[in-house]
Parts: structure tokens; sequence; C-alpha cells
């Protein structure tokens, strides 16, 4: 675990946060927002599902969890109950709404501009859906059968709901209609000589979508009753973000995987990480289906983006084909290495920041509080605080 005077800072974007323009730019020092809640030493709640859990007496490992281990699974945990909430928002207008994930009842217009990429796209958004949250419920279980502290994050739930036909209107973790997606992944994954462990760089396949602000979801049914192009370019922008999303999490699971110490925790790690890496495969290949689109202007910000044919230059070809879907081998380790076919990147250092980091930068906690940013933050910096024990 961290020391008591470990900090890191994590930045916000300058329209995070209290106010439009304020930006959040602080230290993070571990249990300050505990002790400022007066909840230091105390476990959050692990929501109504656990005591049913427990109750029926789940077998659990019989070797304790190191602080560090806690540390990662409390983070990973976090970071799936912030993917359920925004997975939870495309389904509602997008995906299948059933038992296994309830809530919203469709928006026709935004559905059917995204099965112009898939017709299977409902099912896809429901399946991935559904997966988030076993994993959330999971890890939190799992803590709370070896007694750790459980992750609960009801208290940041402030923030709005889309006013169109078909959401919910209930308070959210994240902001799906304000974001800039890094499409960098399209790239990294295509390239045979590079790799971002070596401190390598990437351009985007969609540059316009990181500039300025960017709907993934319609604000209100306005923004699909309008210009038909304005709707396929929410949709679009979607699926270069369901992707965006994705590739992170393939990432982050076998980075932090790195550092546990009980092998069962790895065990989970390994197993939930495989799942993420089908959900970018899945999301990878959707995106290049996407409709090119040209200067679409967003009526109410007036922000502009284009979606190019990704199967002409300065892309397509034998490396950067929409179908090509597989990593292609690059490398790994030491550049005096053969090229090899791997997630990427996998570097552990800073895994948890980074990955807080980027996901701040996405535009997805636009609204949220200092206290998220600080409590995330905390997590952020113990999980990557952790040391493997041999």
């Amino acid at each position: 675990m961290a020391s008591e005077d470990r900090t890191a800072t994590v930045v916000a974007p300058a329209d995070a946060g209290e106010g439009v323009n304020s930006q959040l730019n602080r230290e993070v020092q571990r249990r300050s927002f505990l002790k400022g809640m007066g909840m230091t030493g105390v476990a959050l709640t692990a929501g109504a599902v656990l005591p049913s859990i427990l109750d029926a007496q789940v077998p659990i490992a019989t070797t304790g969890l190191t602080p560090g281990d806690v540390a990662i699974l409390r983070f990973l945990c976090a970071a799936e109950i912030i993917e359920t909430d925004l997975w939870q928002q495309y389904n509602e207008l997008a995906g299948i709404q059933d038992d296994e994930v309830p809530g919203g009842s469709g928006n026709e217009p935004y559905g059917d501009a995204l099965k112009q990429l898939d017709d299977d796209m409902p099912q896809y958004i429901h399946d991935n859906t559904e997966d988030e949250l076993t994993h959330e419920v999971f890890i939190n279980a799992y803590l709370a059968a070896h007694g750790a502290p459980t992750v609960n994050l009801d208290v940041f739930r402030t923030l709005p709901s889309s006013k169109a036909t078909g959401a919910q209107q209930i308070c959210r973790l994240t902001n799906l209609m304000h974001l800039t997606v890094d499409t960098t992944w399209y790239t990294r994954y295509r390239s045979r000589t590079k790799n971002p462990d070596f401190g390598d760089k990437f351009p985007p396949a969609v540059p316009s979508l990181a500039i300025g602000r960017h709907p993934a979801i319609p604000r209100t049914d306005a923004d699909v009753s309008g210009d038909p192009n304005f709707t396929q370019a929410i949709a679009n922008t979607a699926a270069f973000h369901f992707a965006t999303i994705e590739q992170g999490g393939s990432s982050l699971y076998p980075q932090l995987a790195q550092r546990v110490s009980n092998v069962e925790v790895l065990r989970i790690l390994l197993s939930i990480g495989g799942t993420e890496i089908c959900h970018f495969q899945t999301w990878s290949d959707l995106a290049g289906d996407a409709p090119p689109l040209d200067d679409v202007v967003d009526p109410v910000t007036g922000v502009k983006v284009t979606f190019p044919d990704l199967n002409s230059p300065p892309f397509g070809g034998e490396d950067f084909g929409t179908s090509l879907i597989m990593p292609e081998p690059t490398a790994f380790l030491n550049r005096k290495l053969p090229a090899v076919s791997i997630i990427r990147p996998t570097a552990t250092k800073g895994a948890a920041m980074g990955a807080l980091r980027a996901l701040t930068a996405d535009g997805l906690f636009i609204g949220q509080s200092r206290a998220f940013f600080e409590f995330m933050g905390q997590l952020a910096v113990e999980a990557d605080a952790a040391q493997r024990g041999f």
C-alpha cells in the first residue's frame, strides 16, 4: 500500500468539476477523502446484492489477500462501476432492455443509426452492459467475502441523464454528451513497428473527435429529429467510444495483474481481462463500419466532426483496412526481439492513474465533484503502489 504521504496529481479537463471553467489540479493523499467525510477506517457499503450473496456462503480462498491485492481489486471495481454506468446509458437508448439489463425504453432514430454499422448492435450493447455489471458485482462480493472494504460510488451519482426518449431520468456517474474521443487505438493496434510501452505515439483515426466536445448519445429528441447526418454522427461517435473504453480495459487488467500477490486474485484479473479483450475486438471491427461523414455541424455547439473513409489514404491497405481487427505483430519488451502480436500497452508503472486520466480526458466526468476526483485518485494511487509479493 502507499505510505501516508504518497501523492499523485489528478488533472481534470478545464470544464470538469464544479463549474464550466474550473480545473481540478489537486494533490491526492491517501485517505484524504474518507477523513473529510468522517469515514476513516470504515468500509464503504457493498450494495444491496452483497448480503444475499454472503448469506449463501459463497466458497472463498483460504489464503489471505495482501493490502496491494485489495487496492487493485478496489480500483478495478470502481472502474467497472463506471463502465456499467456508461454502458447502461447506451443500452437504455440502443440496446435490449430486459431483466438482465433493466432500464430505458429505446430511442428508435438513434438505434437505427447504430444499426447502420451492424444489425446486431442492440445485442452487442446489451451483452457488454451485462458483462460490466457482473464484473462490478463479482469483485465487490469477493472483497466482502474476504472482509475487505467494498466500493460504492452512489454518493457521486449526480450527473444528468439524456432528455431524449428512451433514457431513464436518474442521476449518473458519467457524462456521454460532451466527449473528446481518443481514436489512436485504431492506428496503435495496426502498427508493426511501434508500441506505447516504448513511448511511441500514434495518430488518431478520426482527428476531429479529439477536438471539442461531441455527444455520443442524443441530448434531447431534437438531436435525432433534424439533420439525419447529425444523428449518424452521434451514432458514429458512440461506436468509436465503445472501442476506446474497451481497449483501456484490455490493457488495464494485464497491467495490474503483474502487481498482485494472491494467485486467486491473479486468476480473477486474467479471467475478467479476457472478456475486455473480446469486447475491444468486437467494437474495433464495428467502428470500422461507421459511414463516412464530412463536416457535420452540431446545431447546439457548432462543433464539426468528420468521419473519414478508413479504407482510403492515409489509411486503408494491408495494415489499415477496416476488416483488419486482430493486433498486428509489433515490438515487445526489446526492439531487438522479433515482432509479436500482443495487447498494448502492458507496462505496469502508473497503470491505474493512467487509466483514470484517460477516462477524465474523454470528458466522461464533466460535472463531477472534487470529492469524486479525490476518491478515484486515492484508489488509483493505492493500486499503483501495490507490489507483488513472493
